[in-house]
């Protein structure tokens, strides 16, 4: 179970930032965004694409750069594969994640742990348009030149036990998820970074199936 909250951070964890956020200020019409953003998401039911991960390490030096192909589909599927450095396989459907680590694999309901379908959620909203409402967050949107920033810090117990905030970048031309980012309380970060976006081509549910 360790290792599943482990693996969730890197993939919801972010960069440190200045509270000013350099670039971004205040968004002028938030209740314009919310609109916009909303009415985006509704009409984006599939998402593919590349991703970067960038892992900091306060102990270490150097970033721990990871490559992968990344996959959603509504309603609340998501499928991650590493597969440089290593390989590595995360499913999550619905209220269930599948983990696969070489020939070691871990399946585990969120439901019986509420932390840890927290952690689900927010993957989930970020990608499904739905982190704004989420009311584990305070939320305030900014906005720069080539995205929306849409900054999210816990005001729930479990996390903000383990994180600062989580800041989501959202590009202008069609509201999706550019970059996803999160700063922990120990001070390592991360940053996952969406490349080569296709939206609303078709997935088959075999690529989210848990056995």
């Amino acid at each position: 179970m360790r290792k599943l909250f482990f693996i969730l951070t890197l993939l919801l964890a972010g960069i440190r930032l200045t509270a000013q956020y350099t670039g971004y200020t205040p968004i002028a019409d938030p209740v314009k965004f919310r609109e916009q953003f909303s009415a985006a998401s509704l009409k984006t039911n599939s998402i593919k694409s590349d991703f970067v991960q960038e892992k900091n390490l306060s102990m270490l030096s150097e970033k721990i750069i990871s490559k992968g192909k990344f996959w959603f589909k509504k309603a609340g599927m998501v499928r991650m594969e590493y597969n440089h450095p290593f390989q590595y396989l995360m499913i999550i459907n619905k209220d269930k994640v599948f983990i696969r680590d070489g020939q070691k694999e871990n399946k585990v309901s969120s439901k019986s742990n509420k932390l840890f379908q927290q952690i689900n959620r927010i993957m989930v909203d970020c990608m499904q348009g739905t982190a704004l409402n989420n009311t584990d967050f305070k939320t305030r949107v900014f906005e720069g030149r080539p995205a929306y920033l849409v900054e999210l810090t816990p005001v729930v117990k479990g996390l903000k036990e383990m994180f600062r905030t989580i800041t989501v970048y959202i590009d202008k031309k069609d509201f999706s998820v550019i970059n996803l980012e999160m700063l922990e309380l120990s001070g390592d970060n991360t940053s996952i970074r969406f490349n080569n976006k296709e939206l609303n081509t078709t997935l088959t549910d075999a690529l989210f199936t848990i056995q």
